[in-house]
């Protein structure tokens, strides 16, 4: 859809929000404008479609003008109009951005309460109750995460970007090695070496790790041999006095087994991430995954034997093949284990992905809903609440990703990166630091995308990360 603005240059506020209301519409025309007044500062959009037009306008006074307030008001002008040419409400109202919990967490940090911050979604940013609730519950879970954290404190992101084969939803930067394992370990050495900089410089800052996740790809790609080396290098160079969250991302259930798992645990990683994405052996086949859902519950039995006391398990909704009632056996499956932390994905296709390339039919929005709603609906009925969500584009239904967690055992990692709460270090291939600057300022540092890159250009890694700590210290 053509988006033309008069009177002003928002147009990332707007474009975002029309991205997210028209994801396929590639006719039509929007109008964004702003009139300024002595008095008034009006925001109007008008849209035609299928030949219908459909206009709406929002105003403040020009003396209260701010950026957030000019922009909200364009966007909110815009979704007037755009929902009358919608067959119904979108979930998620006005909010385009991938985090919708940033004005909820901001409107509690800043004083406000649980009641208030649902009464701003619905009456500003049109809100489903559904999504609201979702939405104020993780910010509820952020804050409680964000009181733990000292000025000083920040955590550690490690990534092991391979896997033995790559899913056929997968975008993510990773080597399918296969029984191709050559590479894995000169860039294994090469992390060995990020890490020791890394410790040494952590040292010398005072800045502590609150928490540590090591992710992927699969990070059990690796051996017990190189998994004990890693941990090993981490526990060796990081003072780990003040950590409270080790993850490790095991991801999929045949890179797993009993004397891994004992590995892991005992070089002090106290929880573990065993993703299924599904329960449906037919719906693993067309997602490419070469185990099945049995091999999933003996790793989850594995993984309690060894130790593991906090388990997060994936699922995802709208995978091809799929229908409501095989994602209802699917999460009623995983939810009989009794993990700590049930992860509800909603299928995101993105250019790279095989499914995105070969066109595969996948569920359709109605269908994702049915099961996204299915999710809420029991887990919370089984005592779990949601405590972070997030949202990515070309999702299908544009709905979100929504963690769920019992007995207190959100996965601080998750919060402290997708809330932006404190710097996050990363290190390995396709590693991307945030630092935390005052005023809210968010700096990137990125690592080489491939781990080819990153061998080859290791010295210009460590030279980076020296100057991150440079500027943490500015």
């Amino acid at each position: 859809m053509k988006l033309t603005l008069s009177g002003h240059d928002d147009r990332y506020a707007v474009e975002q929000l029309q991205l997210s209301l028209f994801p396929e519409q590639a006719g039509g025309e929007a109008v964004s404008a702003l009139h300024r007044g002595q008095t008034w500062l009006t925001a109007t959009t008008r849209i035609t479609l299928d030949g219908k037009t459909a206009a709406a306008s929002r105003r403040l006074k020009a003396s209260e003008e701010t950026v957030r307030l000019r922009r909200r008001i364009l966007q909110q002008s815009y979704y007037l109009a755009a929902v009358q040419l919608l067959p119904e409400p979108p979930a998620w109202g006005a909010l385009a951005g991938v985090r919708p919990t940033k004005i909820t967490t901001r409107h509690l940090l800043e004083g406000g309460t649980p009641q208030s911050a649902n009464r701003l979604l619905r009456d500003v940013y049109y809100v489903t109750p559904e999504r609201r609730a979702l939405a104020v519950d993780c910010s509820v879970s952020t804050v409680r995460a964000a009181s733990l954290l000292e000025p000083e404190d920040l955590s550690v992101y490690v990534g092991i970007p391979f896997c033995p084969t790559r899913c056929a939803y997968c975008s993510f930067v990773s080597r399918s090695i296969g029984k191709r394992t050559e590479l894995l370990e000169p860039y294994l050495q090469a992390l060995l070496k990020e890490i020791a900089c890394t410790g040494r410089l952590l040292e010398h800052s005072g800045r502590k790790v609150r928490a540590i996740y090591i992710g992927g790809g699969t990070p059990t790609t690796l051996s017990d041999r190189q998994m004990a080396i890693l941990l090993d290098a981490i526990r060796d160079n990081f003072d780990l006095s003040r950590c409270i969250e080790f993850t490790v991302e095991g991801g999929r259930p045949d890179t797993l087994d009993e004397g891994k798992l004992r590995t892991i645990f005992e070089y002090g990683a106290g929880r573990m991430s065993i993703n299924p994405q599904t329960m449906e052996d037919s719906v693993l086949r067309a997602c490419g995954r070469p185990h099945k859902a049995d091999d999933v519950i003996r790793a989850y039995g594995e993984a309690v034997s060894a130790g593991f006391g906090a388990i997060n398990m994936d699922l995802i909704a709208g995978l091809p093949s799929d229908s409501p009632d095989g994602f209802r056996r699917s999460l009623d499956a995983v939810a009989a284990l009794n993990p700590a932390n049930i992860t509800v994905h909603t299928l995101a296709l993105k250019k790279g992905a095989d499914l995105f390339e070969r066109r595969v039919p996948l569920p359709a929005a109605d269908e994702v809903s049915a099961m996204v709603d299915y999710a809420g609906r029991t887990l919370r009925a089984l005592g779990y609440k949601p405590y972070y969500l997030y949202r990515q584009k070309y999702m299908s239904g544009s709905f979100e990703n929504v963690g769920w967690s019992r007995d207190g055992l959100d996965c601080l990692y998750n919060i402290y990166m997708m809330e932006e709460l404190h710097t996050i270090l990363s290190l390995g291939g396709g590693g991307m630091s945030k630092l935390n600057l005052p005023g809210g300022k968010i700096e990137r540092f990125h690592n080489p995308k491939y781990p080819e890159q990153y061998i080859e250009m290791l010295d210009s890694v460590l030279q980076q990360k020296a100057a991150l700590f440079e500027r943490m210290k500015g």
